[in-house]
């Protein structure tokens, strides 16, 4: 079966390297305090298809109005102690996983992704030209934004 993914906005990050700071900075805040070291991302509605994701979906991060990293769902938590009430946490693998840029328009709260939308990792990009596997872009983040809105890389 094919999964199903998630496709969420990343409000107030401007890059990938500032997502990877501040999920460091919250593990380490975890770890502080005794608490298990779980990366969650909480939102008000719990997917109605988890079935559909867990076997292997992933959490695909919009950044500045491009899909560009991917993170595993590896499980759904029910928060009742919430201070704003039931709420549903995604439980995130801890690797960030870089994809090719795909454009997305903002929206609210998240959406499905079926795996024949989401953009291909980077990596496998990398990896299928025979070029060696790097986790950044030669060019510029700005200049690679362009050019992929103009569909010319």
């Amino acid at each position: 079966m094919v999964p199903l993914h998630i496709l969420k906005l990343c409000v107030g990050i401007d890059d990938v390297e500032a997502l990877r700071r501040a999920q460091t900075v919250r593990r380490a805040r975890l770890r502080a305090a005794g608490e298990p070291v779980v990366l969650r991302h909480v939102t008000r509605h719990p997917p109605r298809r988890a079935h559909e994701i867990l076997p292997g979906g992933s959490l695909y991060w919009v950044i500045k109005g491009f899909v560009r990293v991917r993170q595993r769902i590896v499980g759904f938590e029910e928060l009742t102690d919430h201070p704003d009430g039931k709420r549903c946490a995604f439980v995130l693998g801890p690797r960030l996983v870089l994809t090719r840029w795909q454009p997305r328009r903002p929206h609210q709260g998240w959406r499905y992704l079926d795996a024949t939308d989401a953009p291909v990792d980077a990596n496998f990009l990398n990896a299928n030209a025979g070029q060696s596997v790097v986790g950044k872009s030669e060019l510029p983040p700005a200049l690679t934004a362009e050019l992929r809105a103009l569909g010319l890389i």
